[in-house]
């Protein structure tokens, strides 16, 4: 299986072979555990993945702590003997479902059969580099732009500018996603962009209603599953995970709207 769950001893001692292989079991796990959080799972799914997977690789007890910055995982074997290792998470705050299915289905899987341990990090590699559909992702944000803007009040033309800077708006987030150091200066930058963008947008286009057409460029920075997730932490019983999650939430909502209210205010000192 790749595994030694009962460790070799020599003199007392753990053999390097026995050691090594623990190690590296703890390193998947806490691999496993940052894509889950980068991905957007809650901390109750991700503290439960790593429990079932760390007894189903022989641990006869598990420790697991999880919060939206750091994973601490603690195991327990047989004979008594526990390897503990940290994880700080840096790369938090998005969502991709697609990921999140991956690696659930590679969590149950390894549960009902482990797979050997250069096997799972083979596998880990994969699902890290498998490529993502841009097509899925544009189509999405442009469809969920559409559709706010024309729930909202919006005209058939509002509906088609809002789309089209739905777009340009995506393409730019992707962009600054890789540049800027964390989400807060992320949403700030990328709602200033976007709000003078439309705002030159409906200079130009006079017949547009501005109103409707923010409210569903808006939708695309607003972190609602993240709010969600952080309400059913607090809600299963993880308190300050899901407090930290929540004011994460919030300081990304204000600087969304701080961006917005700058853009706005830069539009109308330059008329």
């Amino acid at each position: 299986m790749g595994l030694t769950t009962s460790p070799l001893v020599n003199g007392g001692q753990w053999t390097d072979d026995n050691s090594a292989r623990h190690s590296a079991l703890l390193h998947r796990l806490l691999d496993i555990g940052e894509l889950l959080m980068a991905s957007g799972a809650e901390v109750n799914r991700v503290e439960d993945t790593l429990t079932r997977m760390g007894k189903a690789y022989g641990a006869s007890h598990m420790n697991v702590f999880v919060i939206t910055t750091s994973i601490v995982i603690t195991m327990i074997f047989p004979d008594g003997t526990e390897r503990t290792q940290t994880r700080r998470i840096r790369n938090g705050g998005s969502t991709d479902f697609t990921l999140l299915e991956d690696l659930n289905a590679l969590s149950r899987r390894c549960c009902r059969q482990p797979l050997p341990i250069e096997d799972l990090k083979e596998r880990l590699d994969a699902i890290r580099s498998e490529p993502h559909s841009d097509f899925l992702y544009y189509a999405g944000n442009v469809v969920g732009v559409g559709s706010f803007t024309a729930f909202f009040a919006g005209t058939t033309s509002d509906v088609i500018a809002a789309s089209i800077l739905g777009l340009i708006v995506s393409a730019m987030r992707k962009r600054l996603g890789k540049i800027t150091p964390t989400p807060v200066i992320d949403n700030f930058v990328g709602s200033f962009l976007t709000g003078c963008l439309l705002g030159g947008t409906v200079r130009a286009l006079p017949f547009l209603h501005m109103d409707a057409i923010m409210i569903g460029e808006v939708m695309l920075f607003v972190p609602g599953i993240a709010m969600t997730n952080a309400v059913r932490d607090v809600l299963s019983g993880d308190t300050m995970a899901g407090m930290m999650r929540l004011l994460e939430s919030l300081l990304w909502t204000v600087a969304l709207a701080c961006g917005f209210m700058a853009s706005l205010a830069l539009i109308n000192m330059l008329s």
